[in-house]
């Protein structure tokens, strides 16, 4: 039994200014050679970790294509999409003939002309393939799932965690599902449910109401004849016709039974669609709030700005209040600005610098933070994951400097990326568990890290480019809740 394997994916933002070109599909864990893929991610919690799990322990011929990963971003050149996807099609045919192909997606891809960047890709490998082949596809919690990539590929599993830390175990489950096809006869017939709905951020799966639709979710795939089923909370920030939440559902050969199933979570989803929203406060009036729970320490979450949505990293909101309240044991994780985390280098630690921090990228961000700092550390960004997510890999955040303004610890970085746990600042003698006040960009990864030793979490607004009212959609050509609710 051979299985071709190929990752390309790219959480696409429409209404960030960050670009997105071929250097950042290696930007995160390199540019891989196929020998070097399986070495890199065996053990590794990622999607494609899970793929070389189940090889093993099913004994099958796992043949790997390319491994592109791009942090989040705005659309992708559709040259580069192509170039990409060429190679990995080279490669495949080379490999080929095949009994299966498994693929690590994103589910919400835009390049440029391209809406739909995984029906894009899954058609390009169908057509190399044929029409028996099974091609089963991992994909993300936040995914904009069209009829055309359910059309085209056999199996689609999401992710059933956010934080997203069953990456591996979704990806084993896609290599499960493949075995049962490839030699037990298993006849996958899949269904999709889209919903009228962008989800709010009341979508931690640990906590209600969250974890009550996942609980569902389970239910549903202890079923009789249910081979998988999945909740795509959606990404919203996108501007195309499918984007919105959705449930899909494989059964063994009935897709009557997979229709009636993934209408009937949807439906209850879409009953229930006030609960997934709740109102954000700004980063003073969190603070306020903590202050009255005096649980510490307290982390305040700006999920416009999260890196990990496509935003740009340098807003200023956060920053400004936490220096106006004059906070002691405080940080902020991560602002991304280059030109300061240079500075801070060049002049080395134990310096007193002048910099203007973070809103560099567009006005919409905030404008720059003029401060007096000392740099405690620098560091050029190498660390190794120690949190759930991404365990067993390493990363890096570019030029990196830890600045303190007063009591406020500022680190500065020059590659965006969400503080997933707490190593990169370890790395910088910062120690998150011994701040007051931890102010961070993310909108929930971070609780993968943070949560079980936080006093208390809250989720703010800050100015930015994808503030709610900073966003404007054109071509959704459907009513979309909660968009025009009052």
């Amino acid at each position: 039994m051979k299985i071709l394997m190929g990752t390309i994916s790219h959480e696409t933002s429409t209404f960030t200014p960050v670009p997105t070109t071929l250097r950042s599909f290696s930007e995160r864990f390199g540019e891989l050679q196929p020998d070097q893929i399986i070495p890199a991610f065996r053990g590794a919690n990622v999607p494609t970790g899970g793929f070389i799990e189940a090889a093993e322990a099913h004994g099958f011929e796992l043949v790997p294509t390319i491994f592109a990963e791009a942090q989040p971003s705005g659309p992708v050149p559709k040259r580069d999409l192509d170039r990409l996807l060429d190679r990995m099609l080279g490669l495949m045919k080379t490999a080929s003939p095949a009994d299966g192909v498994l693929l690590e997606l994103h589910g919400s891809m835009a390049a440029q002309g391209i809406d739909d960047g995984e029906a894009y890709i899954l058609a390009a490998v169908r057509d190399l393939v044929g029409p028996e082949v099974p091609i089963v596809a991992q994909l993300d919690i936040h995914s904009n799932v069209s009829q055309r990539m359910v059309d085209l590929a056999d199996v689609l599993i999401g992710r059933e965690t956010y934080p997203e830390v069953d990456m591996a175990a979704r990806g084993r489950e896609c290599a499960d599902v493949m075995v049962r096809i490839v030699r037990e006869g298993l006849r996958p017939t899949m269904a999709l449910s889209q919903i009228p709905m962008f989800w709010g951020l009341n979508q931690v799966t640990a906590h209600p109401p969250m974890s009550e639709a996942i609980e569902r979710l389970h239910r549903l795939e202890a079923e009789p004849g249910v081979v998988a089923a999945s909740i795509a909370t959606c990404f919203a920030l996108a501007d195309a016709p499918h984007v919105g939440a959705s449930v899909h559902v494989v059964t063994d050969n009935d897709p009557a039974s997979a229709q009636r199933h993934a209408d009937d979570l949807a439906a209850w989803i879409y009953r229930r669609r006030a609960d997934w929203h709740h109102h954000l406060p700004s980063t003073r009036e969190a603070l306020a709030k903590a202050e009255m729970l005096g649980r510490y320490p307290a982390v305040f979450a700006d999920k416009n700005d999260n890196t990990g949505g496509g935003s740009p990293g340098d807003s200023t909101g956060m920053l400004r209040a936490f220096l106006d309240r004059s906070l002691k044991d405080a940080c902020v994780l991560y602002i991304v600005d280059h030109e300061s985390a240079l500075a801070c280098h060049r002049a080395g630690a134990g310096a007193t610098v002048s910099l203007r921090v973070g809103g560099k990228s567009t006005p919409s961000q905030g404008p720059p933070v003029p401060v007096e700092a000392v740099v405690e550390a620098v560091s050029d960004g190498e660390f190794a994951y120690n949190g759930p997510m991404y365990a067993g890999l390493r990363g890096s955040m570019g030029v990196s400097a830890r600045i303190r303004v007063d009591g406020v610890h500022i680190l500065l970085v020059s590659v965006r990326e969400q503080p997933f746990d707490t190593a990169f600042s370890l790395t910088l003698g910062l120690d998150p568990k011994k701040m007051r006040y931890i102010g961070l960009k993310s909108a929930a990864h971070f609780r993968a890290g943070y949560e079980e030793w936080a006093g208390q979490i809250q989720v703010v607004s800050e100015p930015g480019v994808h503030s709610p009212d900073a966003i404007t959609y054109q071509r959704l050509g459907r009513r979309v809740y909660p968009l025009g609710e009052k």
